[in-house]
């Protein structure tokens, strides 16, 4: 099977979120199954390259359409294990400081940039000779590919058994964007209708994916529940998504387990697993202790947070929380985003410094040391389509404490039983809530047997791509044999 992945961001190349990871992690998985063959195509952002990547130019260009005009793409080519990585080039559109957005907001041609994007990626492929079984496209940026499959390309015959899966990662970023990026588009006036491209008198690119697409998926099963039955969670699609239901499915992300594995990561003090959890984590936890100038006491419970600072994920009941608990519990914070929560958690930090630390920015081996040296995790999200950290924190054997929505109600159990348990769940993203839950921690900590016996839970569970690979490539069987038809 041929497999053509379009993305606007894949790590290692470029990355803001969560989309790179998954994006390249599935681009690899998928290229371990027997007779797959995979391309990605991303943009050639100015970051890309140097380092252990250095695209080749795949020689000669070709011409994309955008509105009444022609523009030029180039392409170069770096191959990643299995996986050959097509970058699309064009520095009108590409060659910018951020991917999306400059310090002043989303750059106001995004529309412009992601359309080009999308029809040069079909043009790419017949440039390169690569005739796809499937084209797997990702979020609102690639959105307008399946669209384009079944109108300006149904009569090419390059295309003519091509199917189209669409995976939504965050339902609440769509690319809605005014009329004027039809024509920009190329598409017909005749479907800019509300069963098709129109929305609220605009061109919304997530809805021409769903309209369009043979098969669409979501990052976790409940996810996919709550964004067609909850309008608070679909954002003005749900209705769309209810006409799909029988081709929309919901598969759990996964982590990478070789980057994310507590008995190999050099990051920490000391390597641990199941088996020697106990001495690891101690270790962990006093070296991170005194790395952030806490005060070093095993007995003190400590809770991490690696997360984007945004009204989402829930911080600011944290915040809250939080004082009435300095005596018991120390909390480590390494996130970059709002003003409002940065300011004050800075400021938490600067009156408690024995007892809270605040690193703002990202740091990679510093999230590594926390997942390792923390105690709880603390993930209290308004919603969370499927999340990775507290899959990548159950690993590392630091247990969760998550609201029950999206993929952490997917992953993560408790009852109230240890045994039954393998971290800590809120229903809502509520401060009493979160107090009540923080409050049994505080009990069960000093319980050590059945503590443990939730780690152990906790860091037992399978949080790899195999399964949900699987499930990917059973329907990636299921939407080709539909377009053979």
């Amino acid at each position: 099977m041929k497999i053509l992945v379009a993305a606007s961001e894949a790590f290692p190349f470029c990355k803001t979120g969560g989309l790179g990871d998954v994006t390249g992690a599935l681009a690899q998985v998928f290229s371990r199954a027997e007779n797959a063959e995979v391309v990605l195509f991303l943009p050639r952002y100015r970051n890309i390259g140097g380092g252990a990547f250095s695209p080749k130019a795949a020689g000669g260009s070709f011409l994309v359409p955008v509105g009444n005009r022609l523009e030029t793409a180039t392409m170069s080519r770096v191959q990643w294990g299995k996986v050959a990585v097509y970058f699309i080039e064009n520095p009108k559109y590409f060659d910018r400081p951020g991917m999306y957005r400059s310090p002043s907001g989303d750059y106001e041609d995004n529309d412009e940039r992601f359309i080009f994007f999308s029809r040069a990626a079909l043009e790419g492929a017949k440039f390169i000779g690569f005739k796809p079984d499937i084209i797997h496209c990702h979020d609102w940026q690639t959105g307008l590919i399946p669209a384009y499959l079944r109108t300006l390309y149904r009569i090419d015959s390059f295309y003519a058994k091509t199917a189209s899966v669409f995976t939504i990662h965050n339902i609440a970023y769509q690319g809605m964007f005014s009329r004027d990026s039809m024509a920009k588009a190329g598409f017909s006036w005749l479907d800019f209708t509300p069963e098709k491209l129109e929305f609220y008198g605009g061109l919304n690119f997530m809805k021409a994916a769903l309209v369009y697409a043979d098969i669409i998926t979501t990052v976790s099963p409940t996810y996919a529940s709550e964004i067609q039955y909850r309008p608070e969670f679909g954002h003005g699609l749900e209705g769309v998504l209810r006409s799909r239901n029988t081709d929309l499915f919901g598969i759990l992300n996964g982590i990478d387990d070789e980057i994310w594995d507590p008995a190999t990561d050099t990051f920490l003090e000391r390597g641990y697993e199941l088996k020697s959890f106990q001495r690891g984590k101690a270790a962990a936890k006093k070296a991170l202790q005194k790395e952030l100038g806490l005060e070093e006491n095993k007995d003190l419970i400590l809770a991490g947070v690696v997360s984007r600072l945004d009204h989402q994920k829930g911080l600011d009941i944290m915040l809250k929380a939080a004082p009435d608990f300095l005596d018991k519990i120390q909390f480590v914070v390494l996130g970059v985003g709002d003003p409002g929560l940065t300011d004050a958690l800075g400021a938490l930090a600067a009156a408690n410094p024995r007892r809270v630390a605040f690193r703002s920015g990202f740091d990679e081996s510093l999230a590594h040391r926390i997942y390792g040296g923390s105690d709880i995790f603390i993930m209290p999200s308004r919603f969370e389509p499927c999340g990775l950290p507290q899959m990548i924190s159950m690993r590392y054997g630091s247990l969760p404490l998550v609201t029950r929505t999206g993929g952490l109600k997917d992953t993560v159990f408790y009852n109230g039983e240890p045994k039954d348990s393998n971290g800590f769940a809120i229903d809502h993203a509520d401060e009493g809530q979160l107090r009540s839950v923080l409050g049994h921690i505080v009990s069960l900590h000093g319980w050590v047997e059945n503590w443990n016996m939730m780690v152990r839970n906790a860091m037992s569970g399978d949080y790899s791509w195999g399964r949900s690979a699987e499930v990917y490539l059973k329907l990636f069987n299921i939407a080709a044999q539909r377009r053979q038809l």
